[in-house]
Order: C-alpha cells, then structure tokens, then sequence
C-alpha cells in the first residue's frame, strides 16, 4: 500500500497512520513541523511500516500543492491512498468579530482541502483506482451558533466530497467523507469532556476501516449519525431559539 497523509502530525492522523503501519504500508508523511514530523516517522518505522518519507510544509501554501503531489508520486512510485487530516478549530467570536479571522479559517480548512482534493482526483481519475479521504466533521451537518464558520467550512468539504463521490465512481476510485464526533484532541483540550468524546485511537482506526473498506460517508464514532439526524431534523423555528 502506498499513502500519502496530509497533517500527519495530528493526533488523529498518527493513529490512522500505526494501522497502515501495521499493514506494512509505504507512507509519505506531511505536515508543518519537521521535528514532530521525524517523531511520528520513527515511531511508525518501528511499528512496521515498509518505508516512511516525510515533506515538510505548511498546507495552506496553495502555490506547492502540485509539488507536494510530484514527490509523493516519485517517492513511492504512485499513490493508492489519500488522508487529508489537518485543520484548525478557530474562535468562533473572534471570527465574527474580525473578516480577517474567518476568511483564514476558512482558508485553511476549505480553501486548501479543496486545491489538494482537485489534484488527487485528477491524479486517480487518470490512475483509474485509488482513495482519497478526508477527515470532514459531524459539526458540518448543521450550522450553530457555538461553531458555524468552522461548520460551514466542514460542511462544504463534506458537498465536495460528495460530488467527487459521484464523479469518481465510474473510475473505480473511492471517495471516503469522514465526519468524526467529539474527539479528545490538543484541539479540544479546552473543553469539558463528556461520554460523546472519542478517544484518537477508536477514530483512527475507524478512518482506517473505513478507507481499506472504502466507505462512503463515516461517522466516528457511530452514533454521531443518529446524533446529528436528530439535530437536523429539528425544525428551524424551533432550532433557531435554541443555544447550540
């Protein structure tokens, strides 16, 4: 297996990562941080992986998306399997408060998922197999008060992706949206944590079930899908008085 993970240093992407590992996978590994970035290669050397590369750079810079794809092509000699697991969960105050604020949230969990997704599904298309994932959020199923800019941003990845999906399907390629709960992260480190959250490990090895089974749409953990058909089902003039 040959994979490419963008945001490797991320908690949830390390724990995909040690499944593919596992599996005695070549893996080539991104992320912004080169000593974080040599960590998670060593350990997943260790842990058996067949070869680890690593390519440092900050995935917002759109101009070396296409570079970024060429060495991983190079390296491993083609590509089978995509993860996009980077991302941000901004203030949502500050970004109502500052345009500025929003529009590099939205940068960097919308604008430069959907660049790198163009390139991976032109990539595969022409591959004609292969799967590309990302890791979207069950916080993009309906916009809240408490989160819609990082919301809407995840839920726009989520529509992408379905496109793709459809787009796709005649190539043999598959196209796997993965909408993960409440997971306690570093991002999430600030908050109360209750009986919903997930711990990385359940969802990495959800994403990377999910990714050999080549999965449509996954919530991590399961629930999350009858958790948010719920929440979208509630009419909006009720929904709209309510403090989410």
């Amino acid at each position: 297996m040959k994979v490419m993970i963008l945001g490797a240093d991320s908690t949830i992407a390390q724990e995909t990562a040690k499944q593919f590992a596992l599996a005695g996978a070549e893996l080539f590994l991104v992320a912004r941080f080169e000593n974080r970035l040599e960590a998670v290669a060593a350990d997943l050397k260790v842990r058996g992986a067949k070869q680890v590369k690593t390519f440092k750079l900050d995935l917002t810079d759109l101009d070396r998306h296409q570079e970024l794809f060429d060495e991983a092509i190079r390296e491993l000699d083609g590509l089978e399997y995509l993860l996009i697991a980077y991302g941000t969960l901004g203030d949502q105050i500050a970004s109502q408060k500052n345009v500025a604020e929003t529009l590099k949230e939205l940068n960097t969990n919308l604008v430069s998922v959907i660049s790198l997704l163009t390139i991976a599904a032109n990539y595969f298309e022409q591959e004609r197999h292969g799967c590309i994932a990302a890791i979207s959020s069950a916080a993009g199923d309906r916009g809240r008060q408490s989160n819609y800019v990082y919301g809407t941003a995840k839920g726009a990845i989520s529509i992408f992706m379905q496109g793709l999906r459809n787009r796709l399907y005649r190539s043999g390629v598959a196209v796997v949206t993965i909408k993960p709960g409440r997971v306690d992260t570093p991002m999430t480190a600030a908050f109360k944590k209750t009986a919903t959250f997930a711990s990385p490990q359940t969802v990495g090895i959800g994403i990377y079930k999910a990714m050999i089974a080549r999965r449509g749409v996954v919530y991590l953990p399961w629930f999350w899908r009858y958790i948010m058909l719920l929440i979208r089902n509630i009419p909006e003039p009720i929904f709209k008085r309510m403090s989410m």
